[in-house]
């Protein structure tokens, strides 16, 4: 190997044969764009602001809203500067830099969903230990693990991606730099690059995904052992929001993943489509629905858009 000196950047793709109508197709990608923003931002601002959500649950949610604006954050601007100004061309230092957040940071929102079910399973499970197991200095930890564990399971594809000559095309699939597409237009031997991911996929994806779902089977058979129909529906309504959100999450891995493997025959319109859906429909989706299905988060917005009304 030996480390790429080029200075030919890479061209990102918009919507091919569609470039005339690129103006009218940002719209409704930043109406999105701004709604994640708010969304999220609102969430972050609520509960740091907010004594009463103070605790691991919301201190998780935190987590997650923090995820989806930086995944958010990383790949926005780049999508608009292609639809709005055409400005294709990414230097490689930024495109390897956009594709390690991109992947990290999908590593890291599985990993606080597998937090915000660990958090679930104790409220539910044991609840008289609840305050004690889950510390705030746990909670730390537990985020800090989780962004450690994402950041240096990507790290190794990434410092290969320098190291390759890239003759073949300088023309990326996507409007933002994805690994799976560099790679693509490497000329070298890029074995362990096709491997690795799929590996950490399943390693980590895939397990997170298992140990919510065993979680969830025993905070089922304790709820059904409670005897009050009234406390199962509540005990079970806490977790709703967490099942939504995990549902809209790896329902997309799984479509964008489908759309990667099996429908090569497809258009690519349908595999640009799809990333747009895999990297803005959670983060849009995830604030909305805890908006929605917890009261304590209701409460919060009343209490803020309230204030300035309640000093008048």
């Amino acid at each position: 190997m030996w480390l790429n000196t080029t200075s030919s950047p890479f061209l990102l793709t918009g919507f091919p044969g569609m470039e005339k109508a690129h103006h009218w197709i940002s719209i409704p990608l930043l109406v999105v764009y701004i709604s994640i923003l708010l969304g999220n931002g609102t969430l972050l601002f609520l509960i740091r602001e907010d004594h009463n959500l103070h605790e691991p649950m919301y201190y998780f949610l935190a987590m997650l809203a923090a995820t989806d604006l930086g995944v958010t954050l990383t790949t926005m601007p780049t999508v608009l500067g292609v639809l709005w100004l055409n400005h294709r061309e990414i230097g490689h230092r930024a495109c390897f830099s956009q594709a390690y957040f991109i992947h990290t940071l999908s590593i890291v929102e599985s990993g606080v969903l597998l937090a915000m079910a660990y958090d679930r399973f104790i409220a539910i499970c044991n609840p008289l230990r609840y305050t004690s197991i889950l510390t705030n200095i746990r909670v730390i930890k537990i985020g800090m693990g989780v962004l450690a564990r994402a950041s240096l399971s990507i790290l190794p594809i990434i410092l290969h991606l320098p190291w390759f000559p890239y003759c073949r095309s300088r023309v990326l699939s996507h409007v933002f730099c994805l690994h799976q597409d560099v790679i693509k237009l490497a000329c070298a031997n890029i074995t362990f690059n096709s491997l690795y991911p799929v590996v950490v996929v399943f390693a980590m994806v895939l397990l997170d995904f298992l140990i919510i779902f065993f979680s969830y089977i025993l905070i089922l058979e304790t709820v059904m052992g409670i005897a009050s129909g009234e406390e199962r529906a509540k005990a079970l309504n806490t977790c709703v929001s967490h099942i939504c959100c995990i549902l809209v999450f790896y329902i997309t891995v799984v479509g964008l993943t489908f759309i990667h493997r099996f429908g090569r025959h497809a258009p690519h319109v349908v595999h640009i489509t799809m990333s747009y859906v895999y990297f803005l429909f959670p983060p849009f989706m995830n604030p909305v629905i805890y908006s929605i299905k917890t009261k304590q988060i209701q409460s919060g917005i009343i209490r803020l858009f309230s204030l300035p009304h309640s000093r008048a």
